[in-house]
């Protein structure tokens, strides 16, 4: 079989246009149902944006496998494996339990009573992990109930770790994106580099998962236009972890071993996936992290783990300093970090020049954590030649009338009371507007 490179990309392109063209009338669809719920306390928008994204996604997830099930390569996917059938229906259950969740609210146990059932029907179409590799031990096969259990952790832990570190425009989406390619080039060199077959269902899940998170990212940047809400946002984790299971718990540790031509080879190849429930730990381990903390933390107070605050890290990037944007972007950068590094060092875990590149960024990656208040000012003479939001310091001289009407603008977007939710909200019709009483703050002026 050739190497269906364009396939892939065809694949990517369909479920990313298919999911950006609905994004807008899903928008308009969840302001004429009402799904946008107030403000909250521990919310960082200011305004009622809609929700149900996730519809979108959902149909550009169906778009992609359809697509893939039709071209000459990627329909063996479809003809040897029901992995992307279980797939479909695991994603089908929870996208429903989502969009409910949306519009009406469900209680906590209910969604995780919902997110049990998704993981039980992949298991009962095959879509489970079947052995573990533990090192100093060998191939571990599980009996069903344990394979059956193992998959429902791992599916559940996933979803709900992209789902805690849902809180910023872009965050997860753009996480999640990030995870996928990582992940995609891991399972694509287990097909193609080993031979391995069983990785290829796994190759594809990254691929219409990094279409859909492309898709919707547009509307979702900051200030986003809609969100993607839980039905969006337990669906691309259950795709992520779908993939993590298919290449974790289904490709034959022997196998890999004959395909790398011996043990001290396959032993190389299998780093990153030891133990499978690291596999998507790695690829995601910022949201995990976020989610570990956050179980700690409300635990700790004595209240429920499901119980929402603002004590996310985004919340934490925020509280010290860093803009809404300067955030998310530090969160992608420790998360590629992570994701590739673990990709980068499974492919040759025997070079330094790895491990030294993932120390130096991440010291970097400290660096800008630690300076949230940094500003690039551009010198005097070459003003003309950068953006102008680096030449703010010169407009406090020369102007200060207007760099004192832009800090009151400020202070009244920090005082004014949240806009309450419903059909004519700020976000409902038209372009977005930062300020309501922008003419009120500007009109003595």
């Amino acid at each position: 079989m050739g190497q269906p490179v364009r396939e892939y990309l065809l694949t990517l392109c369909v479920t990313a246009a298919v999911t950006y063209l609905l994004t807008g009338p899903v928008r308009k669809f969840a302001i004429a149902a009402g799904a946008m719920p107030e403000i909250r306390a521990r919310d960082v928008h200011r305004e009622p944006t809609p929700r149900l994204g996730g519809i979108a996604m959902f149909g550009g997830l169906c778009a992609g496998l359809l697509v893939a099930s039709h071209l000459t390569n990627l329909k063996s996917v479809f003809e040897n494996s029901n992995e992307p059938r279980a797939l479909l229906s695991g994603a089908a259950l929870i996208w429903i339990l989502g969009v409910l969740d949306d519009k009406w609210g469900v209680d906590a146990l209910v969604k995780l009573g919902g997110q049990m059932i998704a993981a039980g029907v992949m298991v009962l179409q095959g879509l489970t992990i079947l052995w573990i590799p533990i090192p100093g031990v060998g191939t571990v096969s599980l009996t069903p109930m344990q394979g059956t259990l193992l998959t429902v952790a791992l599916v559940v832990i996933t979803i709900n770790a992209v789902n805690f570190v849902d809180g910023l425009d872009g965050l997860a989406s753009g996480m999640v994106c990030i995870a996928a390619a990582a992940f995609f080039m891991y399972a694509y060199r287990m097909w193609f580099g080993y031979g391995i077959e069983a990785a290829a269902p796994a190759t594809l899940f990254s691929v219409v998962l990094m279409g859909m998170c492309l898709g919707f990212l547009p509307h979702n940047m900051h200030p986003a236009r809609i969100f993607m809400g839980d039905s969006g946002s337990m669906l691309i984790g259950l795709v992520m972890a779908a993939g993590a299971v298919s290449v974790t718990g289904q490709v034959d540790p022997d196998l890999l071993n004959l395909k790398a031509g011996g043990l001290r080879e396959a032993t190389h190849a299998m780093v990153p996936v030891y133990i499978p429930l690291l596999l998507p730990l790695t690829v995601i381990a910022v949201p995990v992290a976020d989610l570990i903390l956050a179980i700690v933390r409300r635990t700790w107070k004595g209240q429920s783990p499901f119980a929402a605050d603002r004590g996310h890290l985004h919340h934490r990037l925020l509280e010290i300093g860093h803009s809404h944007s300067r955030a998310v972007l530090i969160m992608y950068f420790w998360s590629a970090l992570i994701a590739f590094g673990a990709v980068a060092y499974s492919a040759n875990n025997a070079s330094m020049w790895i491990v030294l590149g993932i120390v130096l960024l991440s010291a970097v990656g400290l660096v800008l954590l630690l300076l949230p208040r940094f500003t690039p000012r551009a010198p005097q003479w070459a003003e003309r030649m950068v953006p102008p939001r680096y030449r703010r310091l010169a407009r406090a001289v020369v102007d200060p009338a207007g760099v004192a009407a832009e800090a009151e603008a400020a202070a009244a977007e920090e005082e004014r009371e949240p806009v309450p939710a419903g059909i004519n909200g700020a976000t409902a019709i038209g372009d977005r507007s930062r300020f309501v009483d922008r003419h009120r703050a500007n009109s003595h002026h």
